[in-house]
């Protein structure tokens, strides 16, 4: 006789990068949606950075990622989310490769400040085939523009989601990492035949609509 389903059954794993422009919002993205306490590397900004580090539209900004932030999100039932915040800056980029490694795809974080710092993140995911999303942080007081135009302004194939978020409500994040989820799965459907198994097991029509 065959036997049901353990309510036991492992968490299958996603590694998720998060990544974008300094002073994108990726800090705050993972906090906001971590079920556990988040791992931080931030240090204080310092005159030492006058020069290397372009501020202009984040003025407010004193702190930066010098390594990673990392945090940890369950959806649905069968499904864990490991959430790799990238370092901004020109000169960490040495590091993508190492957080990079294994992760299944990402959110790249646009700024309509300082949209130009997500073409960065936009080839290297498109070069490394990642795939990815991009969701687009709704600052107070930045430009708000239609999803649609910033897909054509960063030259976005038609199948990449792109959606606006607001980084520091949980409920926006997990719609973005849900969107993210669901081209992974698209994604590896379009290039295996083989239907990848479903580890959410949504409840209801829509994948992982449980955990919204």
């Amino acid at each position: 006789m065959a036997s049901a389903p353990s309510d036991s059954a492992p968490l299958t794993p996603f590694k998720i990068l998060v990544a974008g422009g300094f002073g994108a919002g990726k800090t705050t993205l993972v906090g906001s949606v971590s079920e556990i306490r988040p791992l931080r590397t931030e240090e204080a900004l310092t005159e030492a950075s006058i020069g290397i580090d372009d501020l202009s539209g984040v003025g407010d900004k004193t702190t930066t990622t010098v390594a990673m932030d990392f945090g940890r999100i369950t959806m649905g039932s069968r499904l864990v989310l490991y959430l790799f915040g990238t370092p901004g800056q020109d000169r960490f980029w040495f590091m993508w490769d190492d957080l990079s490694y294994g992760a299944l795809g990402a959110v790249v974080l646009a700024d309509t400040r300082r949209l130009g710092d997500s073409f960065p993140s936009v080839d290297y995911f498109e070069r490394r085939q990642v795939p990815f999303i991009v969701a687009i942080n709704a600052f107070d007081g930045a430009p708000r523009y239609d999803p649609e135009d910033v897909r054509i302004a960063l030259d976005l194939d038609p199948y990449i989601p792109a959606l606006t978020c607001d980084a520091r409500e949980r409920d926006s994040v997990k719609e973005v990492l849900i969107t993210l989820v669901e081209h992974v799965l698209t994604s590896e459907t379009t290039a295996d035949p083989t239907p990848p198994p479903d580890p959410g097991e949504a409840d209801e029509p829509g994948a992982f609509s449980s955990a919204r």
